[in-house]
């Protein structure tokens, strides 16, 4: 925490902020009438309750999409955070790195309870609803989380454009593109997606560009994938073509798999 990184703020509407910490993972803030959401907490290299108080006073309550150190670490600096039961233990262990515990201590923070939640919830922020979907890919317990009355899709790392499913808790990829297929129906209640590395919108059919591209690795059009390394190793990285005539932030689209996983 309190590293020298940059924090850079975007507004996005009256009542949306975007938190792009130092171009290495993305927060969000939703502001209702009653209260205000902050989905993802990044890596906690700036105190964000101290942040979001620059901007609104309301009571804040913080979802994490998913379990990964750089989307829940800033959950140190509040009372309590929200996250899906199937990433609690991957939240857990990412809380029991040497280097985050040493940190914390020197600090003097310490992770607040997580509490459950899980698609079919709906979080009333007054004015402004969440609706949250079980994705499960990228991790065992990814969420995503609808802002229904502006369209807009929230997707954590569970689709974006470099899409890491070499993990080893990543989901088989069959159950990946069941998961997505589960929620395509968002294709209709949804016009753009903000993931967790993005810096603006993405249009909503990145969705399906992400599902057809894991469907490409598992029917064997992967001859041409090169290598990915990585701090794990090395494993393969399939690029993947988006809808032409869309918006998307960026103009490299990969996802990043390991082939012992398709055998």
């Amino acid at each position: 925490m309190f590293e020298d990184k940059t924090l850079y703020v975007k507004q996005l509407k009256p009542y949306l902020y975007l938190f792009d910490e130092n171009h290495e993972c993305t927060g969000y803030l939703v502001i209702g009438d009653k209260k205000a959401a902050l989905i993802d907490t990044m890596m906690g290299y700036h105190n964000y309750k101290e942040e979001i108080r620059k901007i609104t006073d309301k009571p804040v309550m913080v979802i994490n999409t998913h379990g990964h150190p750089d989307h829940i670490y800033g959950d140190v600096f509040f009372d309590e955070a929200y996250i899906s039961p199937g990433d609690l233990d991957l939240a857990i262990d990412a809380c029991k790195d040497p280097e985050f515990v040493e940190v914390c201590e020197e600090e003097g923070f310490s992770m607040p309870p997580f509490k459950e939640i899980k698609g079919g919830d709906v979080v009333d922020l007054g004015g402004k609803t969440l609706e949250v979907y079980d994705i499960p890919g990228h991790t065992p317990g990814g969420i995503l989380l609808l802002l229904k009355e502006d369209r807009i899709l929230f997707t954590g790392d569970a689709i974006n454009h470099h899409l890491w499913l070499q993990l080893p808790h990543t989901v088989p990829y069959e159950q990946c593109i069941e998961g997505i297929d589960k929620v395509l129906f968002l294709e209709k209640e949804a016009d753009v997606i903000l993931h967790g590395h993005a810096r603006d919108y993405d249009d909503i059919s990145l969705m399906r560009c992400v599902r057809d591209a894991i469907q490409e690795i598992l029917d064997g059009k992967n001859d041409a994938d090169t290598d990915y390394t990585w701090f794990m190793g090395v494993c393969k990285q399939h690029p993947f073509k988006v809808e032409s005539g869309k918006h998307y932030q960026q103009e490299d689209h990969v996802i990043v798999y390991d082939q012992s996983k398709l055998s």
